[in-house]
């Protein structure tokens, strides 16, 4: 499976793109399409792969190759675990965010790397020529550049590796189907642990933190703030080139499409902001009680590999009810969210 940071209808508009300053672009997202969207069938949730757990509690194992530009993996070994920084950005940034994804698992939730048995973390930069997208394959991180023009590279974002890696997380804990709502919950899952992967290395608070998957992706070209905004769903990007950030943030503008997936990308944006509403409302670090319901949820054994919106909504309330009661304020706060984006369990 491949599971994308950039979703396959915004490939698509810019693959169309006809302008002659623009050509550069429309290439680079018409080969990136066509190279990363596989189809339906490769793309559900891997099944879960057993790994040695001879690491468990020692730390992150990480491993950067570089694919000089070919679209060939795993590439050749440029960084290893301890190694000293290179004079690569790629290659650096990439290795301090697999490292702070590890940290946020293994701090936050006693979890040992992304299958919670010590496995190693691996990753590939400078994968194809001007490729605008990062993804997980279920065994690595693989990093394009992007084109320069509407995409810089996709090592840039720390919310972008957690995204990515958090995927691998719920390959090994609740797979979600990658279709219909399961799918977006999958995508949501993500973003989520993303979001908190870079709260996280930045100490921010709830309120202190932006909300946004991939702020720092978009070139000064793009009218955007980044790819999603968990906090407000569709005011993330309103772009002559891009269009209009499509996410709802509420069941009643719920997408039916067969296009990604039965838009995975697109209503994940009700369970963000679902989850946005928890962690404001409990305020503090988000990663402290919100982060925690939503960690106890897909480790929890609780959902089916097809889980609607009700069904994970249904989860979090039990997920917070067993770990803080009853009568708790962070039970009320996950009930008051899910009906306030229009979920009823």
């Amino acid at each position: 499976m491949r599971c994308m940071i950039v979703p396959p209808y915004l490939l698509a508009r810019l693959s169309r793109l006809d302008a002659t300053s623009l050509e550069t672009v429309a290439t680079a997202a018409h080969e990136t399409l066509m190279h990363t969207q596989p189809l339906r069938a490769a793309r559900q949730t891997a099944m879960l792969r057993p790994a040695h757990p001879t690491q468990a509690g020692h730390g992150p194992r990480r491993t950067i190759s570089d694919a000089g530009g070919r679209e060939v993996l795993p590439g050749t070994v440029v960084r290893r675990e301890g190694g000293a920084p290179t004079a690569d950005p790629a290659v650096d940034e990439a290795y301090d965010g697999l490292g702070a994804t590890y940290a946020l698992f293994a701090d936050a939730f006693g979890r040992a790397s992304i299958d919670d048995r010590g496995l190693g973390l691996d990753a590939t930069v400078h994968y194809g020529a001007r490729y605008d997208n990062a993804f997980w394959d279920g065994e690595r991180m693989v990093f394009g550049d992007g084109d320069g023009e509407i995409f810089r590279r996709f090592t840039l974002s720390l919310s972008v590796i957690g995204h990515e890696l958090s995927h691998g997380v719920t390959q090994y804990s609740n797979p979600l189907e990658y279709s219909g709502q399961s799918g977006a919950l999958n995508e949501s899952v993500s973003d989520v642990f993303g979001a908190l992967v870079e709260q996280y290395a930045r100490r921010q608070t709830v309120a202190e933190a932006n909300w946004l998957i991939g702020a720092e992706l978009f070139t000064e070209m793009v009218e955007g703030a980044a790819l999603r905004s968990m906090k407000a769903p569709g005011t993330a990007y309103d772009d002559d080139i891009l269009g209009v950030d499509p996410q709802p943030a509420h069941m009643r503008d719920f997408v039916e499409t067969s296009d990604d997936n039965g838009g995975v990308h697109i209503n994940s944006g009700i369970p963000n902001r679902a989850f946005y509403l928890v962690a404001d409302s409990l305020g503090g670090f988000a990663w402290h009680r919100a982060g925690q319901i939503w960690y106890d949820t897909i480790t929890g054994g609780a959902l089916a590999p097809t889980a609607t919106f009700a069904d994970f909504a249904r989860a979090t309330a039990g997920a917070a009810r067993s770990r803080f009661g009853g009568g708790s304020s962070e039970l009320d706060a996950v009930e008051r969210a899910w009906s306030s984006v229009g979920v009823r369990p």
